[in-house]
């Protein structure tokens, strides 16, 4: 039985679990800080759905030992939340990354035991608003997460048990690898897009120039995920895909690119060009997704604006 959390990141992500668990009575949950951001913290807690969160805030070190980990860093905060999460994991502690992408599960079994990780990912669509987060928890997909090898149950019990009457959505998929590689395949091909050209979802649909691009770089991902060994016809069926979003929706490339945030084009077009450079695939779409996210990013930090 699960006795205690912690949550590492508290973004979009981190506040979807954080608004969850709090309604869980029978855990210890605690937040990750150190220094004066966990300062800030404590003194303002979380604005999640217009409800305040106060919970409670440990170091690293405080929260050793935790029973499970979620992980819910931006992927640009990952290689520095490295040191955090070997102080946090002890022999017992399960990890779940929550993160976009397809290779942190990788980056965080470099400090800990990687066996500890229980493969995972997330749907929500949700909004910033100044402090607070903003999501409706009903149509939210919510936590997918399954082993590797799908004749193991024990610990996606335990997750399911600790999820059971929190209002978070989840399900246990037999098919973890080949559902973390289609969510990334549509982030790529639905965040990109929409944020090199900066408008909303709709565009796919009125635009054949950007549904080209969307196309070729569904392509290059299907491509490197087959060199990778990941069969993406093999996706899982136990858990609604979604459904179309508004013809407004701004993706989380396009949101940081809004708010002059720097994004995670480095987990989402670097990670293509770095694996198709592994494998001799050819990436030419992904490349200059990369430079002109790279060169926005540029332009928000005020290198030019001419």
């Amino acid at each position: 039985m699960i006795q205690s959390a912690a949550i590492l990141g508290t973004g979009a992500v981190g506040s979807y679990l954080l608004w969850g668990l709090s309604q869980k009575e029978d855990i210890n949950l605690c937040v990750i800080a150190k220094g004066e951001r966990k300062e800030r913290y404590e003194k303002e807690g979380w604005i999640i759905n217009e409800k305040l969160y106060k919970p409670t805030i440990k170091t690293p070190a405080q929260a050793r030992g935790v029973d499970v980990l979620f992980v819910a860093v931006k992927y640009n905060a990952l290689e520095e939340a490295l040191e955090d999460i070997a102080q946090i994991v002890d022999d017992h502690t399960l990890v779940l990354s929550l993160m976009n992408g397809v290779d942190s599960e990788e980056k965080i079994g470099k400090v800990m035991n990687p066996n500890q990780i229980l493969h995972s990912l997330i749907k929500i669509a949700s909004e910033r608003r100044g402090r607070s987060i903003v999501f409706d928890p009903e149509p939210t997909i919510g936590i997918i997460f399954g082993e590797l090898d799908p004749d193991r149950t024990d610990r996606t019990d335990l997750i399911g048990e600790l999820f059971e009457s929190t209002g978070l959505h989840y399900c246990v998929t037999p098919a973890i690898l080949p559902d973390i590689w289609d969510k990334f395949r549509l982030n790529v091909t639905y965040n990109l897009p929409q944020a090199m050209i900066g408008c909303g979802l709709g565009a796919y649909r009125d635009s054949e120039h950007l549904k080209y691009i969307q196309t070729k770089l569904k392509e290059e991902v299907e491509a490197i995920a087959q060199a990778e060994g990941v069969d993406l016809s093999k996706t899982s069926a136990v858990y609604p895909k979604g459904s179309r979003g508004k013809d407004t929706a701004r993706y989380s490339t396009l949101q940081d690119l809004d708010a002059k945030r720097h994004t995670e084009i480095d987990m989402f077009a670097g990670t293509l060009v770095k694996l198709g450079k592994k494998h001799g695939i050819s990436t030419p779409y992904s490349e200059m997704t990369y430079h002109i996210i790279k060169a926005l990013e540029e332009k928000n930090d005020g290198k030019f604006d001419y």
